[in-house]
């Protein structure tokens, strides 16, 4: 999908005159929504470093970029998740050969509102909040009181299920083979959840990290409910001790080359990690940034 289009600084209306427009590359990247904004900060950055090349980012979460890397219509599909053996069987099928890149790791928060008194949930806790038949749907079910929570009804944000975030966190917090109650509400970006969360004291979601924000809490989370917790940080992902702590992908058809191996590259220099690490995530390897 790597293409060649004209660029030139003047008018249409005096091409006749015989301007040799430069010849521009353009990159398509799709995909993820929490790597969109990350993934515009780097095209922004690197028509810096080389201005003969322009890189177009979309959203439209993991699996939207995944369908168009399989379907053969974008260079990088961006993903909160890896792909999953079906999605690389029917790439092959289709004459494409997606190869995984790492360029960075998330701590996926749970977010609550700012006035919910708790602290922290273990991984067994949210299984039952959020997961098929589970036995918790008030606060009052695990101790807590919210103020401003008309009936101490959860309110459970979730992500759409095209989305690398929902398919991390369900196999993360529910099990590969536990679906979501029915009823939660299901936002389109991480920023909507958060959103929302903020807006509403029943409310609880989950999201990247690099969405958090002074409005909003994030709960400390314990992986097996033996009261031992570790809170959703740059550091905590770097060390994947954070329980939902995830890498973030990038594929491409095939071993990149030329000027899609050289943007790769720069996103994995120390100069591309420290524009994530910028965003709120965590580099894929040690660097020092200003």
């Amino acid at each position: 999908m790597k293409t060649t289009i004209a660029v030139t600084a003047i008018a249409a209306g005096i091409a006749f005159l015989g301007t040799t427009a430069e010849a521009r590359t353009l990159i398509q990247n799709k995909g993820s929504d929490t790597l969109v904004n990350v993934a515009q900060a780097w095209a922004e950055e690197y028509q810096k470093v080389k201005s003969d090349v322009a890189v177009a980012v979309t959203g439209g979460g993991s699996g939207t970029g995944i369908a168009a890397m399989i379907n053969g219509t974008v260079d990088i599909a961006n993903a909160s998740r890896a792909m999953k053996q079906k999605e690389v069987d029917l790439a092959k099928k289709q004459g494409q050969n997606p190869v995984e890149h790492i360029v960075g790791y998330d701590a996926l928060a749970v977010f609550l509102h700012k006035d919910n008194p708790l602290t922290s949930l273990s991984i067994p806790q949210l299984a039952e909040i959020y997961g098929e038949d589970g036995k918790t749907n008030n606060w009052k079910d695990i101790g807590v009181e919210v103020p401003g929570c008309k009936g101490q009804e959860m309110v459970l944000v979730s992500r759409q299920n095209n989305s690398g975030t929902y398919a991390y966190f369900r196999k993360a917090a529910l099990g590969a083979r536990r679906d979501f109650k029915l009823g939660t509400r299901d936002m389109h970006g991480s920023k909507d959840v958060v959103d929302l969360v903020e807006k509403t004291p029943c409310a609880i979601g989950y999201s990247g990290l690099a969405y958090a924000n002074d409005h909003i809490k994030m709960a400390c989370i314990d992986k097996d409910g033996s009261g031992s917790c570790v809170s959703p940080s740059v550091e905590t992902a770097s060390d994947r001790s954070y329980p939902i702590a995830r890498p973030l992908f990038m594929y491409t058809n095939g071993e990149p080359t030329g000027d899609i191996k050289d943007y790769l590259d720069w996103i994995k220099s120390d100069v591309g990690q420290c524009i994530i690490l910028k965003k709120g995530y965590a580099p894929m390897k040690n660097v020092s940034c200003d």
